[in-house]
């Protein structure tokens, strides 16, 4: 038997020139018992059944959850709070160096004298340097005197 014309559509169906129609026909040639030779080795690329797609369906979750032996996850709810959790604790740590500083720059001895004894001590600093600051004043205005009537009296030697 002559199967010059099975070849030909073969030829074609390789340089992808077959219609549907030429395909079908390969499909119907091959899908005999009958094939000779030299084209079986095309048979199964002819033959093949479209297998029917099986969607998933509703119980697909239930059943892969049944296969591995797991429940369903559970879902965690994630409040305001514990997303803002690890700013409150950056910020208790700034508070406490904050803290830990000030009380490092405080005097050691601070609160363990009397009240009484601190604030008269504190007092009398406050009335010294006070008149100290006076005194100065004072300094500073007699020697600005001193100075003037040096000045208004002679005259440089730069001059003479």
């Amino acid at each position: 038997m002559d199967y010059k014309y099975i070849e030909q559509l073969l030829e074609r169906y390789w340089q992808c020139e077959t219609t549907l129609q030429e395909e079908s026909i390969l499909r119907s040639f091959f899908s005999q018992e009958e094939v000779p030779a030299e084209l079986q080795q095309y048979k199964a690329l002819f033959t093949y059944e479209i297998q029917k797609e099986d969607s998933l369906g509703d119980d697909f979750d239930a059943r892969i959850l049944e296969q591995i032996g797991e429940g369903a996850p559970k879902a965690k709810m994630i409040t305001l709070t514990s997303r803002l959790m690890p700013l409150f604790k950056a910020a208790a740590i700034v508070a406490i160096i904050l803290t830990l500083g000030n009380a490092a720059q405080a005097p050691w001895n601070y609160g363990w004298e009397d009240p009484k004894d601190a604030y008269a001590k504190y007092h009398q600093q406050n009335i010294d340097s006070v008149n100290s600051l006076g005194t100065i004043q004072a300094e500073m205005v007699s020697d600005s005197a001193k100075v003037a009537s040096k000045l208004s009296t002679k005259t440089p030697a730069f001059y003479e």
